[in-house]
């Protein structure tokens, strides 16, 4: 229980519990307790009652404290909040319009505090952190969990300790780990590597406490995504399209449009579609061949470093999730990411960092595959801003025209400005 088991024993009162969905137990909710003792199996946190007034939730302000109800802690415990949630779903008109599709979306999670979707989950686990005394918080990452987690460690009065693989971490990423004051360890390997060393130390008491998908409480924060998506739209889309890494997001945002389902809101649900990068695609590979398990690798490699994860942790739950919602797994090159990160920010103005960009290149194979019909309403999850990454970021083709006086540049301005009008 830790060296505070008050802390703990106020989720008890909660209406929440843990459940294993392999071998179908349940345990009290103990914010401690990640794994089925049982089974070994990643547990679910799960709500005890489905009664809320989901009129009362959108009369607040938007963000992910506004659907508090809906989140897994004791009453009267102080969110460790820097305003994350409630971002932007921005409808893609010119690019639906160029690749013949109807209605489509892009939730633009670069606009949170640290720039990714990790500030859902990072706020709710670092209060739960907070609220059971722990000093400390821990953490893999392939440098958004590390950013995301030093900065609400700082705003919670903690300290935080994070796993970094050695020379694979964007420059963007690590300068905010250290700008927090983020203890950094550097680690020989993988994102894998880093991951198994965070876990092996939980489970053997280390007293900082995890804040990777692995912990199911985390993940938490992240279904207020498809809470956000259905606030917006007034109603679920069709199809929802997520990058997927470690798997624990496009497992979170199912779960949250089912909670939505179970609580009386909608009567719908979405078909989720995971994408991978052709050199980390272990569910992707697994799925096309039909298996009910991963293809893992020990040696990913993609450009988009965020979802570069050879053997993601939470892909049981990915699995069941893009099963039970009707949805499939694709893989992208990354020659395709790049084209759609370009295409997003040349064609709509939004610049997403290139894991962020799968979604839409996975889209294009949707529609080569005629897997997607121009009457389906899209929604694309970009996770993490275009400067989470800024050497990718710089790396596409700039037009430079040089000149070498003012008015040699006020005649080129004219010229372009007559061949951009015709």
């Amino acid at each position: 229980m830790g060296k505070h088991p008050k802390g703990i024993l106020e989720f008890q009162e909660t209406r929440f519990k843990l459940v294993c969905r392999e071998c179908g137990r349940e345990y009290p909710p103990d914010p401690r307790l990640f794994r089925c003792p049982h089974c070994g199996s990643l547990l679910y946190v799960e709500p005890e009652d489905a009664k809320v007034d989901w009129s009362v939730i959108r009369g607040r302000r938007p963000g992910v404290w506004r659907y508090k109800e809906m989140l897994p802690l004791p009453r009267g415990v102080e969110p460790v909040s820097l305003g994350e949630g409630g971002t932007p779903l921005i409808e893609l008109d010119r690019i639906s319009a160029e690749m013949g599709l109807g209605k489509l979306y892009l939730k633009f999670e670069g606009a949170n505090p640290t720039g990714s979707f990790k500030d859902r989950g990072m706020s709710v686990a670092v209060t739960i952190a907070r609220s059971i005394g722990a000093g400390a918080l821990l953490a893999a990452s392939t440098g958004n969990t590390a950013a995301s987690a030093a900065a609400y460690a700082a705003r919670a009065g903690l300290r935080s300790i994070v796993v970094l693989p050695e020379g694979k971490v964007s420059l963007g990423k690590l300068t905010q780990a250290v700008l927090h004051g983020a203890v950094i360890l550097s680690i020989q390997g993988s994102f894998d590597n880093a991951l198994e060393s965070v876990m092996r130390a939980s489970e053997e008491g280390c007293l900082a406490y995890p804040v990777n998908s692995f912990n199911p409480w985390r993940l938490e924060g992240q279904k207020t995504i498809a809470f956000e998506i259905y606030d917006a739209l007034g109603r679920v889309p069709d199809i929802v399209v997520v990058p997927v890494g470690n798997a624990g997001n496009i497992s979170a945002i199912w779960k949250g449009f089912k909670e939505l389902v179970d609580h009386g809101v909608t009567k719908r649900t979405p078909r989720m579609i995971g994408v991978q990068a052709e050199g980390a695609s272990p569910l992707a590979s697994a799925w096309r061949r039909g298996l009910n398990t991963p293809i893992f690798t020990d040696r990913p490699e993609t450009v988009a470093t965020a979802i570069r994860i050879g053997r993601p942790v939470n892909w049981a739950k990915a699995l069941r999730a893009v099963r039970e919602s009707g949805g499939t797994f694709i893989s992208v090159a990354d020659d395709e990411i790049l084209d759609a990160q370009k295409q997003l920010a040349r064609m709509e103005g939004i610049g997403v960092e290139p894991a962020s960009a799968a979604p839409l290149a996975g889209l294009r194979r949707l529609k080569e595959e005629s897997l997607i019909s121009r009457d389906d309403l899209v929604v694309l999850i970009a996770t993490g801003h275009a400067l989470k990454d800024p050497q990718i970021a710089s790396s596409h083709k700039a037009e430079i025209i040089r000149a070498d006086n003012a008015e040699e540049a006020a005649r080129i301005i004219r010229k372009i400005a007559l061949r951009e009008r015709s």
